[in-house]
């Protein structure tokens, strides 16, 4: 990394509420776990993790969106999203589904399993005004089309979205946000730097171990909002640790948000209600 560079301090800690979603899915949720908790243009951050089936074996029944995407990254398990497009995927351990809600989309997330562990991640990203009504996406994205870099001093990083370096690009790139998604693995006391635009929005939230960035501690279950520069360096705890860093360009519009939708103004929002009360949001134009 540039000796020039500015890095970025640890500026807030958002600590993950326990709730649930879906039929009863049990999670823990940051960002998104109360209104205006949202680091610009992430809405919402889901971390669930789980042995128990009676925690996640409800699922996710069919359900609406609009205005924004939804990533969900499986660590572990396998779950099987449906749509009202006709969209199948199998979501196996370490694989992601990349969907851009637009316009409109009904889908359900199921597990496919009755034993075992469900871990993983749903995160919200939102979408310019411009772009929340456009068609629906899908994209599944296996476990194999997700770069793994090794890190010097131990440890590697899963570059699911954005620019590790020239020639280590992550399966989602080309969006209005640029999204940079990793998933980095460290052992105790080693450490992990990396540039971020220094217009974009960061933060880090370690799901295994402990991290401290600018000697300020983050544990486990914290996304831990990063103030402004154009570097992260983060060195892990004496048990090592397990983090994903997430930046993106910041919107800057306003957010009206109703349970699945998101849009910009209440008036919109309301519309989104009744589109699909009548059926009309999930017509294909």
């Amino acid at each position: 990394m540039n000796s020039s560079a500015s890095t970025r301090e640890l500026q807030r800690i958002i600590e993950a509420a326990a709730t649930s979603d879906g039929a009863g899915v049990k999670l823990r949720r940051s960002l998104g776990a109360q209104p205006g908790l949202r680091v610009d243009p992430f809405l919402m951050l889901d971390e669930f993790s789980s042995a128990n089936t009676d925690d996640y074996v409800a699922g996710f029944p069919a359900h609406p969106h609009r205005g924004f995407e939804t990533v969900t990254y499986l660590i572990d398990g396998h779950m099987l999203h449906e749509d009202h497009l006709g969209n199948r995927g199998d979501l196996r351990s370490g694989g992601v589904q990349w969907m851009t809600a637009g316009r409109g989309i009904v889908h359900s997330e199921m597990p496919q399993q009755e034993q075992g562990r469900m871990r993983g991640f749903q995160l919200w990203i939102n979408l310019p005004a411009r772009e929340k009504m456009k068609p629906a996406g899908y994209r599944d994205i296996q476990p194999d089309e997700i770069p793994v870099v090794e890190l010097p001093g131990g440890g590697h990083a899963k570059i699911i979205a954005g620019t590790f370096d020239p020639k280590v690009v992550g399966p989602v790139h080309g969006l209005t946000t640029e999204p940079t998604y990793f998933d980095v693995s460290l052992p105790p006391g080693a450490a992990f730097s990396h540039p971020v635009a220094a217009g974009h929005n960061a933060f880090v939230y370690p799901f295994e171990g402990s991290v401290s960035i600018g000697g300020r501690e983050l544990r486990a279950h914290g996304a831990g909002v990063l103030g402004a520069g154009d570097a992260v360096e983060v060195l892990a705890g004496s048990e090592g640790a397990r983090f994903l860093l997430l930046a993106g360009r910041p919107l800057g519009e306003p957010v009206a948000q109703y349970g699945p939708f998101v849009m910009n103004t209440r008036d919109e929002i309301e519309q989104a209600i009744r589109d699909y009360q009548s059926g009309e949001l999930t017509r294909v134009a």
